[in-house]
């Protein structure tokens, strides 16, 4: 069975207290439902950015087997 790769960024990071994950995939998924699946007692910052595939994506987009899911916080700078 195909997996997803999540990687967590930054604050996120700190707050899940890991930096990835690891999820079996044999059907499509969002990408909010698999945060919700992995991490139950979070829940997905409103502000929080959602690349598959290393492109921007919504947290209702979906996501196949085979894909990296990465979430991070907004990036701010000078």
């Amino acid at each position: 069975m195909k997996a997803v790769k999540v990687l967590y960024f930054a604050s996120l990071r700190e707050l899940l207290g890991k930096s990835g994950d690891t999820l079996p995939l044999d059907v499509e998924q969002t990408a909010l439902t698999i945060w919700q699946t992995l991490n139950p007692n979070s829940s997905l910052p409103e502000s929080c950015l959602i690349a598959i595939n290393q492109e921007y994506a919504a947290a209702d987009s979906i996501v196949n087997a085979g894909d990296e899911l990465a979430f991070f916080p907004p990036v701010t700078g000078g």
